[in-house]
């Protein structure tokens, strides 16, 4: 597979008045790879996610999409597509009508309009087609959106929240749909506030914070720089764990309950290395206590996060915005 960059920015900066949006901003995206932007509300991911589709200029730096240089004027090569802030749509037309005006704008030719009903398919609309989309919900209007892009044949794709709305049977099919295309060459670049979106799909992530890069590289080495994470668990006997836990090297029993789960006399957290958990779990068979639960209290790439901007408000797996991501893009 050709790994030759879809996308390559190199000291990238954009300032709107007194505000620096993107301060010196690297980013290396390969073909047929999935990269994730992450970072707190008004870091500049929306802001970089709009040079990239051409919506946006830089002030400075260096920036080259599939091969090709771009300038100081809004336009990218063909085979860039996708959306920020949500897909632009026509709520009166049909997802069907949709495609084919996208189509008839694009100057598209039969074979390439013929291709409609085929993007509609890869995303699960089929059966809704025929329906004016302005009764369509926030996950079948994203879906739609991805639809759009497809139409075009893309060989990198920028997407803004693309599980923003979607249930958990449609983002399993949205996940399908992306990692296909990348598989077939196509870079995605995508934005999500939600950690297990990207730990699932992405193979790397930039994280930016304040306008700058504060990570970049693989999802696996970023988790790994965490020493130590506080991990629930659960067992056969839990007097007997909580014992053989304090008594376990680089071990700690934290205090209280899991917050982030519901009051449960069985369960213990516990702070550790993955070294020390390796000593946990042998020192517990061999007690004869079985380990029904062994988790991340928070998933290894969100505690990562976490520590690297600062972010403190969270529920589950997902941040919790404290402003809105239109304010991202400014």
């Amino acid at each position: 597979m050709d790994r030759s960059p879809a996308a390559r920015a190199r000291g990238i900066t954009k300032s709107f008045g007194d505000l620096v949006a993107l301060d010196g901003v690297d980013l290396d995206v390969a073909a047929g790879q999935i990269h994730g932007l992450i970072g707190p509300n008004g870091a500049g991911k929306t802001t970089l996610l709009g040079l990239l589709l051409g919506l946006a200029v830089a002030d400075s730096g260096q920036l080259e999409i599939l091969g090709t240089p771009v300038g100081r004027t809004l336009a990218v090569p063909d085979g860039v597509a996708g959306f920020v802030d949500g897909p632009g749509l026509y709520p009166s037309l049909t997802p069907r009508q949709n495609l084919w005006a996208l189509a008839a704008l694009r100057g598209y030719d039969a074979r390439r309009t013929a291709g409609v009903d085929d993007a509609l398919e890869q995303v699960g609309l089929t059966e809704v087609a025929n329906d004016p989309v302005r009764g369509f919900s926030l996950g079948m209007r994203q879906r739609l959106g991805l639809a759009a892009a497809l139409l075009t044949g893309p060989r990198l794709l920028v997407l803004d929240e693309p599980a923003n709305g979607l249930d958990p049977a449609s983002k399993r099919h949205v996940h399908r749909v992306l990692t296909g295309l990348a598989a077939a060459g196509t870079a995605v670049v995508l934005s999500s506030h939600r950690m297990d979106d990207l730990a699932a799909l992405c193979s790397e992530v930039t994280i930016l914070a304040t306008g700058r890069v504060v990570f970049s590289g693989p999802v696996s080495k970023l988790a790994a720089e965490r020493d130590e994470l506080d991990y629930r668990l659960r067992t056969s006997d839990p007097t007997a764990a909580r014992r053989v836990a304090a008594e376990t090297p680089g071990l700690r029993v934290l205090p209280g309950r899991d917050s982030a789960q519901p009051p449960d006399a069985d369960a213990l957290v516990v702070r550790a290395p993955v070294s020390a958990l390796d000593e946990l779990v042998v020192r517990l068979v061999g007690a004869g206590v079985a380990v029904r639960e062994l988790a991340p209290v928070v998933p290894p790439l969100e505690a990562a996060f976490l520590a690297l901007t600062g972010t403190e408000a969270l529920t589950g797996t997902e941040m919790v915005p404290a402003q809105t991501d239109q304010e991202d893009y400014r």
